[in-house]
Order: C-alpha cells, then sequence, then structure tokens
C-alpha cells in the first residue's frame, strides 16, 4: 500500500521545516512536536518520519529524550534520520522506540559500514537516504556535495545488503514544484528488490498522483512535510 508520510524536523525541540535543506531558511510551526505527532495519528497516519535537524547538522543525535516521547505517544511506525552514525547511536534509536533508522552521510562516507548494520540490525530496520543534488550525493545535514553519484551509491548499499532507501532530491525540498519523477523511477526499476519511498516537492494531490501514475511496485510512499504545515494541501485530501 502507497503511504503518505508526515514529516517531523526537529530543531532545539521544536517542529520546523526548511527550504532545500537551508539552516537559514526556516520556518518554525509547533512548539509541541509530540502534540504534532498525534494530530498526524488522528488524522490516519500509519507511518511518521522524523529528522533530528540539530544531529544532522553536528554529526550526532542530539533530541533522542523527545524523539523518545513521540515514539511512546503514538501508535504510528516511526523513522528517524539525523546525524546517526555509530552502531551505539543506532542501538539507542530503536530502544527509543524507532522502528526504522535511517543513515545517510555514514554510508557516504563509510561504505563498508552498510554490510557491517544490515548484519547487526537486518534489513528491515535500516533506511539509506539518499539524499540528491544534480545527481551527486549531498552530505553533512545536506550542506556539503560529495562526488558521489546517486546510482553508484545506490548500487553499493544494495549490494551490501540494504533494501529500504528514501530518495530525496534537494532542489525540490521545500518548494511545492513535484518530486522528481524521473530520479524516483530510475532507481526503482534499477533496483526492483528493494523498496524505496520518495521525498520532497510535494505541493498538491497532482503530485501524489504522478507518482502513483509510474505504478511502480516497489515505490512504498511519499514524505510529505512544508505543503501539510502551512495549508496547501490537507492530509485527508492527499490519502483519498
Amino acid at each position: 500500500m502507497f503511504e503518505i508520510i508526515p514529516a517531523i524536523d526537529l530543531i532545539k525541540g521544536q517542529c520546523v521545516r526548511l527550504e532545500q535543506g537551508d539552516f537559514n531558511r526556516q520556518t518554525t510551526y509547533s512548539s509541541d512536536p509530540v502534540d504534532v505527532a498525534l494530530k498526524w495519528e488522528k488524522l490516519g497516519a500509519k507511518f511518521i518520519h522524523i529528522v533530528d535537524l540539530d544531529g544532522a547538522k553536528s554529526g550526532s543525535l542530539s533530541q533522542l529524550p523527545l524523539i523518545e516521547q513521540i515514539c511512546s505517544s503514538t501508535s504510528c511506525q516511526c523513522e528517524l534520520g539525523g546525524g546517526i552514525r555509530s552502531l551505539k547511536e543506532i542501538e539507542g534509536a530503536l530502544e527509543a522506540g524507532i522502528n526504522r533508522v535511517i543513515l545517510g552521510t555514514v554510508l557516504a562516507q563509510k561504505p563498508d559500514f552498510a554490510q557491517e548494520i544490515s548484519v547487526a540490525f537486518g534489513p528491515e530496520c535500516i533506511i539509506a537516504g539518499i539524499d540528491a543534488h544534480n545527481g551527486y550525493i549531498s552530505v553533512d545535514g545536506w550542506q556539503t556535495d560529495s562526488p558521489i553519484k546517486v546510482s553508484d551509491l545506490a548500487t553499493n548499499l544494495f549490494n551490501s545488503g540494504i533494501r529500504h532507501f528514501i530518495y530525496t532530491d534537494i532542489s525540490t525540498d521545500g518548494m511545492f514544484t513535484g518530486p522528481n519523477i524521473e530520479g524516483t523511477k530510475m532507481l526503482c526499476e534499477s533496483f526492483p528488490e528493494a523498496n524505496f519511498i520518495a521525498s520532497g516537492g510535494v505541493g498538491s494531490k497532482e503530485h501524489i498522483l504522478s507518482l502513483l501514475d509510474l505504478k511502480l511496485e516497489n515505490l512504498e510512499g511519499v514524505i510529505v512535510g512544508k505543503a501539510l504545515y502551512d495549508g496547501r494541501v490537507s492530509y485527508n485530501e492527499l490519502i483519498t
């Protein structure tokens, strides 16, 4: 089933959104992220996408007590990314109630780590974040572009046992211009045995339909953030 996954991005305990990952283009929406999570659950969300933006920027998970509160307050499945770069931090996130841990920078910088975590935790609780900018991977909370091509990283991670991916086109994130359809299609068709979640750019029901029109069985869903918080679309509108 194709899922609409609301995003909760955290900075200093508040629910915020950034445009194109730029920390200087921040909008704060709530000082109570737990209440926000309960709102999405009440509207029917089965999954919530949580990002510790402070952790993504600093390189170390930094809001775990709040994240644990969110997990314990809702029955939604929660996935978490942002600064998670060690086995200990993965364990801490899972113990806090997170169902799937998202890893980005560490997998780009230490490819061998993918196989290590696949063995240690199994493929179902790990998601690789494919954060793309002009066809190349961005790291350090999207603050740094790397020389690694999207296709090369995806291939290496799949060969190391990773089976779940989130594909984000940074240039579309928070811009309401629609997801990167071609990039999403390329990855899904290149790795039919893996599962993908699209992210970035959703601003209307039509953008959701454009993903569904691809008829890709391994496209699990899409993450939606700023469009929901700005009221451009309602959650009920996107799921009907």
